[in-house]
Order: C-alpha cells, then structure tokens, then sequence
C-alpha cells in the first residue's frame, strides 16, 4: 500500500533498520539455569485426593406454633370524684352539683350546687328566691354551702339526687359531713335567700322563695344544726360567702328587686 504524500517525508526520518540492535547478547540466554536444576518443591507422593466434604442439607425450620390470641385488657375505670376533705372511698359525689374544689380556692356555687369540706379557701354564691344553708364545724374547721332553687319535688324510685331541690341537697351534705365523723348538731348554720322576685299573680301563684324559706327552717331543725344567722324574705338579691378560716359569714344585701336570673 502506498503511503500518502504527505506522510513519507515522515517515514523516511526515521531510523534505519540496521541501526537497531538486540539489548542483550544472545550468549546471554545460554547462560540461564538448565532445567534439570529445577527440583519439586515438594514430592508427589505425599498428595493425596481431599474427601469430598459431607453433603449438609439445611436444616428445616420447624412451622411456628399458633399462639392464642389475647384479649385486649378492658380500660380502667375512673374513680368517682370525692368532694374535698374526704377520706377516699367515703361520702362520694352523686353528681356534677357536688363540687369537690382545690386547695385554697374561693369556690362560687351556682345555683344547684353544693360542697361541704376542708380544703377550699371560701365559699360564696349570690341568691335570689332560691335558698342558702351555711354549715361550720368549729373544732374542725369544717366548713360547708347548698345553693337549692326549689323545696322538693316528686322523686321516683332509683333517680339520682339533685341538688337543685332543698331536702335532697341538703341530705347530700349531712352525708357528707357523717363521712367526714361529724354529726349535724356539732354544726353551725346560717340561712339566707328566699326573696319575693316576682309581683302579683306570679307571686300568688308560686310563692318559691317563702317555700324555699319555710323548707330551710324545717331541714335544719329535721337534722339538728345550731342556727345561728339568718337572713330572708323580702326582694332584694344577697350575696353570701362563708370563710372557712374562722367560720365567718359575710352577707351583703343589694338594692331593688333580685335580677331576672336569680328568680327561681
């Protein structure tokens, strides 16, 4: 094959054939080790065949054993509230309207609701026709409230007690204060409330607060309290509050007739 033109001016610069020379005499070459110089490193008669190593099946795994299924554990229940100043386990709370309180609280009673304990800083609620029985143990420094709006009412076989009636709020309190290991006439009490807060026929007609009066003064000579302190009738709204420090009762009577939703 023919070199292009412009290449053979380049292949003619090179070195001739004949400058080219062995780098090591051929002499050389004879002068390495004959063969009959080179000795096994190790002779053939001790080689033997390696046994075949024993076949290893795997081991089968063994099938789980079903496991019984556990039913799930049922949720705790909660205890039921206990009002303050209870041993645990007695005098439990029938409902919402017994109101247990913390430690050193001014507690405000709606109307409905009652607490009788150790624990609270104060009592105190704000009464129109409805009715309020402070209760204090002297030694003990036990104090207690009930908030009622009405006397009583017709209650049927298994319902749950209210507060909102006098005799069953009223109840609830002296069963509270025998868990407490009190009797009623180691207590003091104050009455307060029952304000004519409607005008007319309503009036005629319904008459709550002198009811709910005239039930206070039968409940408290029922259980046996000391009275002390009353304050009722008229139309005016009071505030009342009990200390439980000392046993004090502060009540402060408003001017004109009780608000509309103080009227029982």
């Amino acid at each position: 094959m023919r070199k292009p033109p412009g290449l053979r001016a380049g292949w003619d610069a090179t070195r001739p054939a004949t400058d080219f020379q062995p780098t090591r005499p051929a002499t050389d070459w004879l002068n390495t080790r004959p063969a009959a110089e080179f000795q096994p490193t190790r002779p053939a008669d001790p080689w033997q065949a390696t046994p075949p190593a024993p076949l290893q099946l795997p081991a089968r795994a063994a099938a789980p054993r079903p496991v019984a299924a556990t039913p799930a554990a049922a949720p705790a229940r909660r205890p039921l509230a206990t009002p303050a100043g209870l041993p645990h386990g007695q005098g439990q709370g029938q409902g919402h309207w017994q109101v247990a309180g913390e430690p050193g609280q001014g507690l405000v009673l709606m109307p409905g609701q009652m607490h009788i304990g150790q624990h609270v800083a104060s009592l105190r609620t704000l009464l129109g026709s409805c009715v309020a029985i402070t209760l204090w143990h002297p030694q003990r420094r036990i104090g207690g409230m009930c908030h009622f709006l009405l006397p009583q009412r017709q209650r049927q076989p298994g319902e749950p007690a209210d507060g909102r009636y006098g005799d069953e709020a009223v109840e609830a309190m002296v069963q509270s204060l025998k868990a407490l290991r009190t009797s009623p006439e180691q207590y003091v009490a104050h009455l307060y409330g029952g304000a004519d807060t409607m005008s007319g026929t309503s009036a005629a007609k319904f008459n709550i607060g002198e009811r709910n009066i005239e039930q206070g003064w039968k409940l408290i000579d029922r259980y046996g309290f000391l009275l002390e302190g009353v304050d009722v009738g008229e139309d005016i709204p009071r505030m009342v509050s009990l200390s439980l420090a000392d046993g004090q009762v502060n009540m402060r009577r408003g001017t004109g007739q009780a608000p509309d939703h103080l009227r029982g």
